[in-house]
């Protein structure tokens, strides 16, 4: 457990019924153009929106190196540090992008929160469909809402659905939307578009949880 304060970034109404916790993803910041506009997105909806960044990430922000996620334990007991800080767990949705909704899958039922939303899980590396990472969501007794894209090479449409993914967790698909929701132009879609959809989808489902 860390006992140094977390830089958090807050989008949204103070007083809002609930927090959505986002991570970022293993290789871009927590302002990177995604999260500001979901986060953007998800405090227009009337939500209450905290940011953070895992070490690794907040070491590149000081210095400009790059570096590597951390391994899975670390990531873990630094988001229970985040839920801790932040308090009243069942009012926090917490997740995240990519990696970051991962790590929050992997911990939300231990912390106690109150959803669970992940933006672009990553189900597998891309072209590696054997190496899953869906162990856990089988047993998740979180309300879950995964937004995911239709051409996301981390899980195809088709995969997911003979995952044997818990109940508790719900799909929002994402129209044409890569790994970052971005469609083909042939689409007639925009990337903005879709995050504008699944930060409704977002909101309806925090407003579904008690």
């Amino acid at each position: 457990m860390s006992t140094d304060t977390i830089d958090f970034q807050f989008d949204g109404d103070e007083s809002a019924k609930k927090t959505i916790v986002l991570a970022h993803g293993a290789g871009a910041p927590m302002d990177s153009p995604f999260m500001n506009d979901m986060a953007c997105e998800l405090a227009r909806h009337g939500l209450r929106v905290a940011r953070f960044e895992f070490p690794y990430m907040a070491k590149r922000r000081i210095d400009g190196k790059k570096r590597g996620p951390d391994r899975a334990p670390v990531l873990t007991a630094f988001y229970g540090d985040v839920v801790r800080q932040l308090g009243e767990p069942e009012k926090l949705v917490i997740g995240g992008k990519s990696m970051g909704g991962r790590i929050a899958s992997m911990v939300a039922d231990d912390l106690g929160v109150g959803g669970l939303v992940c933006l672009g899980y990553p189900f597998h590396p891309p072209g590696k469909p054997e190496n899953l990472r869906t162990e856990h969501l089988k047993v998740l007794r979180t309300p879950a809402l995964i937004c995911h894209g239709t051409r996301d090479p981390f899980g195809r449409p088709d995969e997911i659905a003979g995952y044997g993914l818990s109940d508790r967790i719900a799909l929002h698909w994402v129209e044409d939307g890569e790994h970052d929701f971005k469609p083909r132009k042939s689409s007639g879609r925009t990337q903005n578009q879709n995050i504008v959809d699944a930060a409704a989808a977002i909101s309806g489902f925090a407003q579904s949880l008690t």
